[in-house]
C-alpha cells in the first residue's frame, strides 16, 4: 500500500518527503509525478512505507498538517481506476444503414 500526499508545493523534493516521512517510519520509496507537457510536479507524491503500521502513524500526524505554506492531505492511495482504452460507442453515430453505399 503506499500513501498519497496531496497539495504539495510545487518545488518539493523527493528527499524533503523522505527526510519528513523517514520520522514515522522506513520509506521504501517516493514517486512525484510530473506533468507531460511541462516536466513540472503535478503537485502530490506517493509514499510507500516500511509497514502499514508506520504509514498509519505518518497519516495521522501528517494529515491537514502544515509543510511549506501549505496544508497537507495525506491519507491512503486509492488504487488507480482503469480508463480502459477502447470504450464502445465512444465515436457516436451509426444509422443510416445502406445509405452510405450510394455515395461511392
Amino acid at each position: 500500500m503506499s500513501i498519497y500526499v496531496g497539495n504539495l508545493a510545487y518545488e518539493v523534493t523527493q528527499e524533503d518527503l523522505t527526510s519528513v516521512f523517514t520520522e514515522y517510519g522506513t520509506v521504501q520509496r517516493v514517486h512525484i509525478p510530473t506533468d507531460r507537457e511541462t516536466s513540472r510536479p503535478r503537485g502530490f507524491a506517493f509514499v510507500e512505507m516500511g509497514s502499514e503500521a508506520e504509514e498509519d502513524k505518518a497519516i495521522e500526524a501528517l494529515d491537514e498538517a502544515e509543510w511549506m505554506g501549505r496544508e497537507l492531505k495525506v491519507n491512503k492511495a486509492r488504487p488507480r481506476k482503469d480508463n480502459g482504452g477502447g470504450s464502445r460507442g465512444s465515436f457516436g453515430g451509426g444509422g443510416g444503414g445502406g445509405r452510405r453505399n450510394n455515395r461511392f
